[in-house]
């Protein structure tokens, strides 16, 4: 393959993890930024309300990526919908029965992507070919291919995510500081790759000091990655690591594996600090970190609310993890020129 061959290659698979980035971070941001502010009103029915838009909207992740795909990679209308559309018959977030049809979750993500780069691809070999057709027929031509393929796809790559649990769960075996480190270095890892954190973490039951440290790795690599990227970024992009999702970096982080270094670094020390401060989670809490404070909340709710217990808190999810972050862009960036901060730029529009 020509030189130029390979650069039209990776961009376009940067375009595609770049856009479904997009899309997770659009739909996931709203039910994360009010969540827990929400619960503060369990009788209120403008907060049930509130609850239930910003819940449905995760569920179409699916199709806002695929719109995204489409807008990076500067496709039509018809082209970016149809590309929508295959994406979510085959994401998984619908699951069918003999007499309904269920919406729930955010969908495999794995096989999102899988499907982006299908969808898009097959998207741009046809742009012209259905000619004044192409509103009748490229839909139904994405979603039939593209999205039949993920459907056959589609419990193959959720049993991968099983056994990745599976192996990550292993690290529960361990003494707890070894545990500590091993869960936020893993959880790290995951937040910013194309698995689901929050899927993982409910399908080993991840509890009690476990998740605390999960979610503490995933603090830690979220505020390493935006000081890292906050000189290139602009403010909105910064917050969005940690008030939103890390996975907002999916497509630099798998572009750049050098990037993993320092958010494994950071992940471990500060989950073996969390197993010590005996910081608990939930399985649901686990794999959201700073995310709209569930890590942070769930680990006060959880703990015996002591004046020593709210300093471990604040300790774990705010002073350590921003002065290890610190610290190690000044390691990485300054001292030792491993990483640029142009390295962490987002391209999302």
């Amino acid at each position: 393959m020509a030189q130029s061959d390979r650069k039209r290659v990776k961009k376009f698979i940067v375009d595609v993890l770049n856009g479904t980035s997009l899309g997770i971070v659009i739909t996931l941001i709203p039910s994360a930024l009010v969540s827990q502010f929400l619960l503060l009103f369990p009788t209120s029915v403008v907060a049930f309300k509130v609850g239930f838009m910003t819940t449905l909207v995760q569920s179409a992740l699916p199709i806002v990526s695929g719109f995204a795909v489409g807008q990076i990679r500067k496709m039509s209308a018809i082209d970016s919908g149809a590309i929508a559309l295959a994406m979510f018959v085959s994401s998984g977030v619908v699951i069918q029965s003999q007499k309904s049809m269920v919406i729930s979750g955010t969908g495999v993500i794995l096989n999102i992507i899988l499907v982006a780069i299908l969808a898009t691809g097959l998207a741009q070999l046809t742009q012209v070919t259905f000619g004044h057709l192409k509103i009748l027929i490229q839909p139904l031509f994405l979603v039939l291919v593209a999205g039949g393929i993920g459907l056959f796809t589609l419990s193959p790559l959720r049993q991968v995510q099983v056994w990745i649990g599976t192996g990550v769960a292993y690290a529960t075996d361990f003494t707890p500081i070894i545990m500590g480190a091993l869960l936020g270095a893993a959880f790290a890892f995951l937040i910013v790759s194309p698995l689901s954190s929050v899927g993982i973490a409910t399908a080993i039951g991840l509890t009690g000091v476990g998740s605390g440290a999960a979610n503490a790795g995933i603090v830690v690599a979220s505020f390493t990655l935006a000081a890292m990227g906050a000189s290139v970024n602009p403010l909105g992009g910064t917050l969005a690591h940690f008030i939103g999702s890390p996975k907002i970096q999916m497509a630099n982080m798998l572009t750049k594996p050098k990037l993993f270094l320092p958010t494994t670094i950071g992940a471990a020390i500060m989950g073996a600090i969390a197993t010590m401060f005996d910081i608990k989670g939930t399985a649901f809490s686990a794999g959201f970190g700073f995310s709209g404070l569930i890590g942070p909340l769930t680990a006060y709710n959880l703990s015996n609310k002591t004046v020593g217990a709210v300093i471990a808190i604040l300790v774990t999810f705010i002073i350590f993890p921003i002065a290890i972050a610190v610290i190690l862009r000044w390691i990485f960036i300054v001292k030792l020129r491993w990483i640029q901060p142009e390295d962490l730029r987002l391209t999302l529009q």
